[in-house]
C-alpha cells in the first residue's frame, strides 16, 4: 500500500493579491500530481474560497489564511482555513456578488465547513475528474 502524501500547506495574508498566489501554488501542485484534468474547476473553487476568506473573515490584524491541498485518487481536496467563526452562507446572486458558493457547489463533488482546533473554521471542497476527463 502506498503512503498517503502529506498536504501542501501555505499561509497567506488577508489581501486580495493572495488569491492569485494561492492559485499559482495549486496549479503547480496539480501539475506535479498529474491532475491537470481538474485544474480549471479546482482553480475556480480555490479562488472563490480564498476570496471569501479575504473579504469576510473579519479577524484581528496579523491573522492569516491557510490553504491546504491534499491529493486524492482522482482529484484534489482544497481547504481554506481562517480564524473567523462565522460560517459561509449562500446568498441570492446579484449585482453585488453572491455567486461564489453557487460556483463551488456546481464545480466540486462535495464541499463543507469544519471546525478547527482553536478558533475559526476550515471550508473545504473536493474536485475530481469526471468520467470523460483524464486525470
Amino acid at each position: 500500500m502506498q503512503a498517503k502524501e502529506p498536504p501542501l500547506v501555505r499561509r497567506w495574508t488577508r489581501h486580495p493579491a493572495s488569491v492569485g498566489k494561492a492559485r499559482a501554488e495549486l496549479q503547480k501542485a496539480l501539475a506535479n500530481w498529474c491532475l491537470t484534468a481538474v485544474e480549471d474547476a479546482a482553480l475556480v473553487v480555490l479562488s472563490e474560497l480564498v476570496t471569501n476568506a479575504v473579504r469576510h473573515a473579519h479577524v484581528s490584524r496579523g491573522r492569516e489564511i491557510e490553504t491546504r491541498y491534499l491529493r486524492e485518487a482522482d482529484g484534489v481536496r482544497i481547504e481554506v482555513h481562517d480564524a473567523a467563526d462565522e460560517r459561509p452562507a449562500a446568498r441570492v446572486p446579484g449585482e453585488s456578488g453572491g455567486w461564489g458558493l453557487g460556483l463551488v457547489d456546481e464545480l466540486a463533488d462535495r464541499w463543507g465547513v469544519d471546525d478547527r482546533d482553536g478558533v475559526g473554521k476550515a471550508v473545504w471542497a473536493v474536485v475530481t475528474a469526471t468520467d470523460g476527463d483524464e486525470a
